[in-house]
Formats: structure tokens, C-alpha cells, sequence
């Protein structure tokens, strides 16, 4: 027997209207600062950034494949990694049908790891995936957008990640950062966000957050600590279902 409140349909319509007026006014505060986002001042790109893709050695301004605005997400897979996230993974699953909706509307998105290209492309290739996604391996692009951390920066406890001083676990860490492109083929950086300022692009978080029992993360180590790579739940049927999907992507 479930221990949550039951109530009338009534009792639900009430507190379900209080609620929308809260849930309005957040939407509305999320307006406000997606307004701010776009407001932020730009910083010009002058370095010189090389990343390996599908069409070779490329720039920074190369990944704009001619739009105004680039969207990366940092994926965590490092060099050494023998393959991506699991939580990278489950958000960079949904990546592929959104990424032609942004390319039309003068967006476009690459993912961008420190793993060699030949290690992406198969991994790319075993999870069925068709998104951009370049290899920025040699280069300093992941480090100076605060999401790769040098053996030293670890080995003295502390690296500076999502804009403060902190702890990290590993190597890597996951991000998103974005970039215009001017006339004159000058690069600016204009935002970038880590941490639960990534929420926004977990869309199975999304989903859940609509659901009783919500993310259902408490007593967990970490935040998606219960996600694993699409090919690795135990569901048979939905297994098939993830193989199928990733079949039909290979073959497109």
C-alpha cells in the first residue's frame, strides 16, 4: 500500500492549480535569464584551436560550418578513456535528432572530446550516433574551457571547475559552451555552463521530473550514478529497442 497522500479529485485540481502559477512564474524566470545569458559580454577568440573531424583538420571557425553560433558540448572521454560517460552518454542520446532543428536555425552543435578521433569514431559507431563530434586531442581547448584538468592541477587536490575552486574526481569533466562567429570570421566566446548548469540539456531529467517518484537519486554517490550506456541495461526489450534505433542510424 502506498504511504502518499490520496485525495479527491478536487483536493488534486486545487493544489494542481497553486502549483501551475508556480510553475508559470518559473518559466517566466527562465526567460529572464535566458535574456541575461544573451546579454553577457562576448570574448574574442584569439588562440589558435585544431580539432580532427569527419572533414579533417579544422579551426574553431571551421565547427561553425558556416552559421553564426556554435553550440559544443564537452563530453567527457579522455585520452585514455576506452570509452565515453555513461552520463555524457545518456545526455549526448538525444543529440542526434536536435541537431538538424539547430543547424536551420543558424545553430550549429559539435560535441568535443580530448580522446584521439579514431576512438570517438567508434564509439560514435557502436552507440549509433550521426552528431558532430570532434577530437580536440594535443590541443589546449578543453583546458582553457575549464573542463580537462592536468596531472598537476589533480595531484594538488583542488581545480578550478564550474567557476570556483573544488574537489574533482577525475581528469574530466563535463560542460557546455557556446560561441559566435562575426562577418569578418571573428570567434567570441559567450557562455558556458558545468554542473547542475547542465540540467537543461538532461532530457531524461526532464522527463523524470514529471514523474512520482522524480530523479530518485538519494543515497546515490553521485548524480546519474544510475545511468549506464544505452547497450549495457538489462531490459531485453528495450535493449533490442536501443540496438534498433542505433541500427537505423548507422544505416541513414
Amino acid at each position: 500500500m502506498t504511504t502518499h497522500t490520496i485525495g479527491t479529485r478536487e483536493q488534486w485540481l486545487k493544489e494542481r492549480l497553486e502549483l501551475l502559477e508556480d510553475e508559470r512564474e518559473l518559466t517566466h524566470r527562465s526567460d529572464e535569464l535566458a535574456r541575461r545569458r544573451q546579454e553577457l559580454p562576448w570574448v574574442r577568440i584569439d588562440k589558435e584551436y585544431r580539432f580532427e573531424t569527419d572533414e579533417g583538420g579544422v579551426s574553431l571557425a571551421d565547427l561553425f560550418r558556416g552559421r553564426s553560433q556554435l553550440l559544443v558540448y564537452h563530453f567527457m572521454f579522455g585520452a585514455d578513456y576506452t570509452g565515453g560517460c555513461p552520463a555524457c552518454s545518456a545526455i549526448a542520446d538525444g543529440f542526434n535528432g536536435i541537431v538538424i532543428h539547430l543547424a536551420n536555425h543558424d545553430v550549429m552543435f559539435s560535441a568535443v572530446s580530448r580522446a584521439p578521433f579514431e576512438k570517438l569514431q567508434a564509439y560514435k559507431r557502436r552507440m549509433g550516433w550521426s552528431f558532430p563530434w570532434a577530437s580536440s586531442f594535443g590541443s589546449d581547448f578543453n583546458h582553457d574551457f575549464g573542463v580537462s584538468f592536468t596531472k598537476d592541477e589533480m595531484a594538488s587536490g583542488k581545480v578550478y571547475y564550474n567557476y570556483a575552486e573544488t574537489e574533482f574526481p577525475s581528469e574530466e569533466g563535463p560542460g557546455a559552451s557556446v560561441f559566435y562567429k562575426g562577418p569578418d570570421g571573428s570567434v567570441f566566446h559567450t557562455y558556458s555552463a558545468y554542473a547542475r548548469g547542465l540540467d537543461i540539456l538532461v532530457g531524461t531529467y526532464n522527463f523524470l521530473d514529471l514523474t512520482p517518484k522524480g530523479r530518485d537519486e538519494a543515497g546515490l554517490k553521485h548524480t546519474m550514478a544510475w545511468v549506464r550506456h544505452h547497450d549495457k541495461y538489462m531490459d531485453d526489450g528495450l535493449v533490442d529497442l536501443a540496438k534498433t534505433a542505433a541500427k537505423g542510424a548507422r544505416n541513414d
